[in-house]
């Protein structure tokens, strides 16, 4: 198939207003828009200032007035409980409507927070469509998120309800949550009127009346009393949601998403970047606490009448690394949407891929990426294996959709590894100097948007426009700040070499830490690997390349350090100064599976760190503090 890309994104160029114009038919607007950007609102501009909507109607009550209501909406798999639960958009229609008016009931209206701390089940989608329903603002915080971390979004916030389970499941055990939420609300200022407990019977919560709430009780009751909630009329400028995000100083970041230009962007995506039809399952394998979760989890899959997937299961250990294969397979999943660590944990422990010879998988049609930096070493694997395309893309938190992609529903663009591609419309992206002015292409800078952003992009942080303009706008008058760096090759393929601070200073040379570690991932021993800078008394800095070998590797660490050393001077030159490196059996990761490196370089520099709040196993920081002694670091 010829791409059409060019000619799209020369139509964006030409004339934005137009080409937003047109994708906004694809919803359904109580009021339609009449201006489609105005430069003179907020804080850099706002989209469909006047128009108005709902994106609770548009996810669901649409597509059942279309005579849709009996297709698959949402696909429950759960291998930690055994359970797969199926709901038609009609059943989707009757859970949210009912429990939207029991939250209604407790005191929630339009405009009203509410903090949604819930593990990897359906009544978590339906908390955060029943908000949008009525208005409500929801805050997801990934479930069995640390006391103190929940608190201070709590603070922030000031949800007047918290949707909450009982408790996580987790391969071998069960995570309490609602201690951590009691300790939260004791630890805040601000206190909600209720909290709504659903109780899974894995760990049942104790009720503190009158706050606490039993949610299915209530939804039995507001169920038999006939209660319904219908979809309230909002601004296309109103929060949909806030997003909270690590912020440099401690203090979490509240990106805020707008109804309006959220469902215009979203809706755009599902056609022309992943090439998904109305109707198709779509599997995006994150968490609802994260911003994937949000977008292809929750809105964008089913804003476009699709079947989404709910897994409360992890890669591998549950049961096996062929645990995403079987779910594909199942569910007849036509695209999956991962990150690249969870690919990396299948080619550990099933580097030749024997799981995958159980499942058909032919009903799959590509395999998205993004979350961190996609190795070239795992994309071939992946291919090589799946024979299907698979497709490296790049957003952020703040951007809710990919700023740089390969659009599939175009028509492919030739791949090239370690590049997501090319922006997507909307997206002026540039490279840039300290100065903000261009550099050559092929040269490394700070890599930054023109403004305005997009739809679906956030428009402010929350409450606080003195926060948005310091931490994403001042640095680069003009542009929008991401905080990444990389180059543009001559085609305008763009190569993102890692966050700006992962770039590192050895002896006046700027070095990229994602350029070695393609390096050390390319070692045929070599499961996943991590490198970052240290201090140097003499260079500055000098690099420090962390390993995790795959399964069944016998060869000694220290003759695989020395490869790995031989191999960075080989590649990248003399000038990299790399001697450091360590074998370590795991690397330090979030629950979405970014690996921290900036704690890992405090750890290496002796410097004072905190328990980052996101960590999915506080005992790897020990380990790697080990290795490093052992080390002499």
């Amino acid at each position: 198939m010829t791409s059409h890309y060019k000619e799209v994104y020369a139509h964006w160029r030409r004339d934005p207003d137009s080409f937003w114009r047109e994708a906004a038919r694809e919803i359904d607007w109580i009021k339609p828009p009449q201006q489609i950007f105005d430069p003179k609102a907020g804080v850099y501009g706002r989209w469909f200032p006047d128009a108005t909507c709902n994106t609770c109607y548009n996810a669901i009550d649409r597509h059942v007035k279309a005579g849709r209501g009996d297709q698959r909406a949402v696909v429950y798999d759960s291998p930690v409980t055994n359970t797969i639960r199926e709901y038609t958009y009609t059943q989707l229609q009757r859970e949210v409507e009912t429990l939207a008016a029991v939250i209604r009931d407790l005191g929630v209206q339009k405009g009203d927070r509410v903090i949604v701390y819930m593990p990897m089940i359906p009544e978590a989608l339906f908390a955060m469509l029943a908000c949008a329903r009525i208005g409500a603002i929801h805050s997801v915080v990934f479930g069995g998120f640390a006391a103190k971390e929940l608190a201070t979004r709590i603070e922030d916030a000031k949800p007047k309800l918290i949707m909450a389970a009982s408790c996580g499941i987790e391969p071998g055990r069960v995570v309490a949550y609602k201690p951590l939420l009691d300790q939260a609300i004791d630890l805040s200022a601000s206190k909600p009127a209720h909290v709504l407990m659903l109780q899974r019977p894995m760990g049942e919560a104790t009720m503190q009346a009158p706050r606490d709430v039993d949610w299915a009780q209530a939804v039995e009751a507001a169920a038999k009393a006939g209660k319904k909630a219908d979809c309230v009329e909002l601004a296309a400028t109103d929060p949909l949601y806030i997003l909270y995000t690590s912020g440099t100083t401690g203090i979490p970041k509240g990106v805020v998403r707008d109804n309006g230009g959220h469902m215009v962007a979203l809706k755009w995506t599902m056609s022309n970047l992943y090439g998904i039809k109305p109707g198709e399952a779509f599997w995006a394998a994150s968490d609802v606490g994260w911003v994937v979760g949000h977008s292809y989890i929750v809105y964008a899959p089913l804003l476009h009448g699709g079947t989404t997937i709910v897994y409360e299961g992890k890669p591998i250990g549950t049961p096996d690394a062929g645990a995403f294969w079987r779910v594909i397979s199942q569910h007849k999943i036509a695209a999956l949407f991962t990150a690249p660590t969870a690919l990396r944990a299948i080619k550990k422990e099933d580097s030749r891929a024997e799981h995958l010879k159980r499942y058909d998988i032919s009903c799959m049609r590509t395999l998205f990426l993004a979350g961190e930096r996609a190795d070239p070493d795992t994309v071939h694997w992946a291919e090589n294996i799946l024979n299907k395309p698979v497709v490296d893309h790049w957003w952020q938190t703040e951007t809710g959709w990919a700023i740089v992609g390969n659009p599939v529903g175009l028509g492919l663009l030739p791949v090239k590894h370690g590049s997501p591609t090319v922006p997507m419309p909307g997206y002026d992206v540039q490279i840039v100097d300290e100065g903000a002015k261009p550099v050559p292409t092929g040269q490394m800078g700070s890599i930054v948007v023109k403004l305005p952003l997009p739809p679906g992009c956030l428009p402010t942080l929350w409450q606080n426009d003195k926060r948005m303009q310091e931490s994403y706008l001042d640095d680069f008058p003009g542009y929008y700040k991401t905080a990444d760096a990389g180059f543009v090759d001559e085609d305008g393929y763009l190569y993102i070499m890692g966050r700006t601070d992962d770039i590192i200073n050895v002896a006046g040379h700027r070095l990229s830490t994602g350029g070695m570690e393609e390096v050390l991932a390319s070692h045929p021993d070599v499961a996943e690997c991590a490198v970052i800078g240290i201090k140097d008394a003499l260079k500055g800095e000098q690099p420090c390349g962390f390993v995790v070998l795959k399964a069944g590797v016998t060869k000694p660490h220290a003759q695989i350090e020395k490869e790995i050393v031989a191999l960075v001077r080989e590649k990248i030159g003399p000038v990299a100064a790399f001697k450091i490196a360590v074998c370590v059996d795991r690397l330090p990761k979030t629950r979405s599976g970014k690996i921290l490196r900036a704690t890992m370089k405090k750890i290496a520099d002796h410097d004072p760190w905190t328990m980052p709040a996101t960590i999915d196993d506080p005992a790897i920081l020990d380990e790697i503090a080990g290795a490093l002694k052992e080390h002499g670091v």
